[in-house]
């Protein structure tokens, strides 16, 4: 019979038995998108460097165009054109302008723009300027992005898109990261082919490897595959030997519910020590999870939704943790579309479509088998129903977490 702990009991047992955290490693910057900061950016210059304009235009001093109108304009002289990328050589004196692109540096003297929209080029060196310009109009000026001890992206932070431009806006061509776990996945069972045979009488294919292994990586992690593996526990401790020292966590997919061919509790053992056979959860109830050397070892349902929950729950966020970061969670209010029944004693993970009608978020239930995985592909969350719930009825308002888009 299985000793079973709530998910909440294996989310503390896993932030408190694993603390390993990956080593750092510095990684050109066309490389980084995606990959965990090791140590934070602090900011060693000003950005932008120089007082520019966010607009096309004539530089100005804002006095000389106080109180002017369409009617009344103030009439400048044209001393020059500030060139893209150069330092202006003019300088702004009293009842003088410069003409100026977007992005141009501002000349000394100058404290505004005035948009070219707003002028009139008389063609005998005069501007007429038709409205009045503040101090400080349409300037970005030095500093207003980054200043120089400024930290910009924190420890810990997962690099996107917006990261990668604002390191090279800092001049990184280099960022220090850390490095990927590497987790090894073995699938077990004397019934499976891989997922790109066609299965004969009572064959199933492999989805657990390359799903799990899809997963891992989204997470920030590599995989390494340690094939298919009939039911026979001389195979098993071979690989998960194998994995141990080359690999930084592990996941045995399938043999992991009571029987008598089921051998990766004696496996783990072997190589170190169990630390609980089962979790009250619906799917994903025969979950293992060892340590050995310091790193997890999982024994996973062979189930694929099953398989996918649990590593969905607790795979990621560890994989998350061991690069010194949380998992990203996201979860939006939806209105239950059906009422869903639970009451044996088990938390339970139910699959939702999201639809939008009269205004509102609409959860749709997905019914399926717990061997099944291509319902999984038409949802895009799913949400929890308490262990302690005989369920959810119609009409309520619940959480759906959103799959991590991390």
């Amino acid at each position: 019979m299985l000793t079973v702990k709530t998910p909440e009991e294996v989310a503390s047992l896993l932030e408190e038995s694993f603390t390993l955290t990956m080593s750092g490693e510095l990684v050109p910057l066309s490389e980084a998108l995606g990959r965990v900061l090791r140590e934070p950016v602090i900011a060693a210059e000003y950005v932008p460097d120089f007082n520019r304009s966010t607009v096309d235009g004539y530089a100005v001093r804002s006095s000389d165009t106080f109180g002017c109108s369409e009617a009344i304009p103030a009439l400048l002289v044209l001393t020059g054109e500030v060139l893209m990328g150069e330092t202006p050589v003019m300088e702004i004196g009293s009842g003088q302008c410069a003409s100026i692109p977007t992005g141009g540096e501002l000349p000394k003297g100058a404290d505004a723009v005035v948009m070219i929209e707003y002028t009139e080029n008389y063609g005998d060196g005069t501007i007429g300027i038709l409205k009045s310009a503040a101090p400080g109009s349409c300037l970005i000026f030095r500093g207003d992005d980054v200043r120089p001890g400024k930290e910009v992206l924190s420890r810990g932070r997962r690099l996107g898109v917006q990261d990668i431009g604002t390191l090279a806006a800092l001049g990184h061509s280099k960022v220090s990261v850390c490095r990927k776990p590497v987790a090894g996945i073995i699938s077990t069972g004397d019934e499976l082919v891989s997922f790109s045979e066609t299965p004969k009488g009572g064959q199933i294919r492999d989805v657990n490897s390359v799903m799990l292994s899809a997963l891992l990586q989204d997470a920030g992690a590599e995989c390494i595959f340690y094939g298919i593996l009939k039911d026979d526990e001389a195979l098993l401790d071979a690989a998960v030997g194998r994995a141990l020292e080359e690999c930084d966590l592990v996941l045995v997919s399938g043999g992991s519910s009571v029987g008598m061919k089921d051998s990766t509790c004696r496996v783990i053992e072997k190589h170190g020590s169990l630390l609980f056979h089962g979790i009250a959860m619906k799917p994903g109830k025969p979950t293992i999870l060892g340590i050995a050397g310091g790193k997890a070892v999982f024994g996973l349902p062979g189930h694929p939704m099953a398989a996918f929950f649990v590593s969905e729950l607790f795979v990621r966020p560890l994989v998350s943790r061991l690069m010194g970061r949380k998992a990203h969670i996201r979860e939006i209010q939806a209105v239950l579309d059906e009422t869903i029944s639970a009451n044996d004693g088990r938390e339970h993970y139910l699959g939702v479509c999201l639809e939008e009608r009269d205004g509102l978020c609409h959860a749709v239930p997905i019914h399926s088998k717990s061997g099944l995985i291509t319902s999984l592909a038409a949802s895009d969350g799913y949400f929890r129903i308490p262990r302690d719930c005989e369920g959810i009825a119609a009409g309520s308002k619940i959480s759906v977490r959103l799959y991590a888009i991390d």
